[in-house]
């Protein structure tokens, strides 16, 4: 199940985001979104863990937690939408 995970410090790496999960379970991939211009994080990224019942209880648990002076918040993360035109084969 992969999750978004939203208003991180901006300090906060993609280590500590990983440990921060692994202690619900194995965390399969963890991804911070990074700005192109300035190099440093947006402030979310993405965590993957491949059971269902770990990422819920991540899920449950680290929703509204504390990390580094902000309220995290993680939730299911949502397909991306089309883009319009693109055809998949």
């Amino acid at each position: 199940m992969k999750l978004l995970v939203r208003n991180l410090s901006r300090k906060t790496t993609e280590a500590q985001l990983r440990e921060l999960f692994e202690a619900y379970g194995r965390v399969q991939t963890c991804t911070l979104v990074m700005d192109a211009k300035t190099g440093g994080s947006k402030g979310f990224g993405f965590v993957e863990m491949p059971k269902p019942g770990e990422a819920k209880a991540a899920m449950k648990n680290l929703n509204g937690k504390e990390l580094q002076g902000q309220l995290v918040r993680v939730k299911k993360a949502e397909p991306a939408p089309d883009k319009g035109g693109a055809v998949r084969g």
